[in-house]
């Protein structure tokens, strides 16, 4: 699914577009997507400007004084802006017109993407007890020292936890650990804080320059202006089993932790 290079990038690409722009209507086509639209969509975003779109892990906030509209991509969701009249296809879910003659709209093939609603002055229940966000100053290596102390688990396990840190999926986690030459499957308990500041550092720099160059080109994601990403062909572990390595030439490994696929080489990382 679209990870959280990709829901940046889709902030990016639409806030220009709806910051500040007043709703005039809101086309729902089903009642839900993974969960129930709430009623609120429909009865108070109407008339309501947009104050700002901010993101959060990787759902993304259309902030109003009303309440603040919270979409999720899921797996194959996409938000773009287009000329309101543009006519509405099979998965065509959601569209917000707004004021400039111009419309939002959600489109999901799967379904798996979820609209739902959060009054203001609250938090939504999804974003309750999650970690910092990576590229802030509140993530480093020396929380992730903290948190993993007597932990057994893999560190990789531990980099995709939630409530350690957000939005570092397995694309990202994977090619992080590769770049700080962390073997995936070490319990993140024997990870010396050193290294950790060494992964937190990767993390950082790899998933600003995702979001850079655009994401990473999935089948299932296309950018808000139609245009796929590049950081996929700049991959060194993620989806390269049995590949050489293109820094010491031994074939990827691949380990499953966590019910997901690890992606490693023998050689570059310990």
């Amino acid at each position: 699914m679209p990870e959280l290079p990709e829901v940046e990038t889709t902030r990016r690409g639409i806030a220009p577009h709806v910051s500040g722009r007043r709703i005039t209507g809101v086309v729902l086509r089903r009642p839900d997507l993974r969960w129930p639209i709430p009623p609120e969509i429909s009865a108070l975003l109407p008339g309501q400007v947009i104050d700002n779109v901010e993101r959060r892990a990787k759902y993304l906030l259309l902030r109003t004084r009303a309440g603040t509209a919270l979409f999720h991509l899921g797996m194959t969701g996409v938000l773009r802006v287009l000329p309101a009249d543009t006519p509405a296809g099979k998965h065509d879910h959601v569209d917000i017109a707004l004021d400039s003659g111009q419309m939002l709209r959600f489109t999901d093939a799967r379904r798996f993407g979820a609209l739902l609603w959060q009054m203001p002055g609250e938090t939504h229940e999804l974003l309750e007890g999650i970690g910092p966000e990576p590229l802030t100053d509140a993530f480093d290596g020396d929380l992730l020292w903290s948190v993993s102390r007597g932990r057994s688990a893999a560190v990789k396990t531990l980099l995709m936890d939630n409530a350690v840190v957000v939005g570092v999926g397995n694309i990202y986690a994977s090619e992080a650990l590769f770049a700080a030459g962390i073997d995936p499957r070490t319990p993140a308990g024997k990870v010396s804080r050193a290294r950790y500041a060494k992964l937190a550092g990767e993390v950082k720099r790899i998933l600003a320059y995702a979001i850079e160059r655009g994401g990473t080109t999935l089948r299932d994601f296309i950018s808000p202006d139609g245009a796929p990403g590049y950081f996929f062909q700049e991959l060194y572990a993620y989806g390269r089993a049995d590949k050489p390595c293109k820094v010491c030439g031994k074939a990827i490994r691949v380990a499953t932790l966590g019910g997901r696929a690890s992606f490693y080489c023998p050689g570059c990382q310990r």
